[in-house]
C-alpha cells in the first residue's frame, strides 16, 4: 500500500515550517503522531520564522517531536 503524501504546516516555539509527510492511506495525522518515534520526516521543506520570513528550503528534514507544538494538515494528500 502506497502511502498518500500530505501537506502540513508544523509549529514550533521558533519556526514554521511547510512541507510533506507520508501518511498510510485512510490514516490520521493524530495516529501519525502518537505513533512515531523521536523524529518525524518531512519533505519538500521551507521553514519560517514567526515573521513569516524563509530562513531555509530543503528536500528533507527531521523534525525532532518534542519541539512541535502544533501540527495540522495546510491542504489534501498529494
Amino acid at each position: 500500500m502506497a502511502a498518500e503524501r500530505t501537506k502540513v504546516t508544523i509549529m514550533s516555539q521558533k519556526h514554521k515550517i511547510d512541507g510533506f509527510i507520508d501518511l498510510i492511506p485512510g490514516a490520521r495525522l493524530t495516529d501519525y503522531m502518537n505513533n512515531s518515534n523521536r523524529f518525524i520526516a518531512v519533505t519538500d521543506a521551507r521553514v519560517f520564522d514567526h515573521e513569516n520570513n524563509q530562513i531555509l528550503e530543503a528536500k528533507f528534514l527531521d523534525i525532532l517531536v518534542d519541539n512541535i507544538e502544533i501540527i495540522f494538515p495546510s491542504e489534501g494528500t498529494v
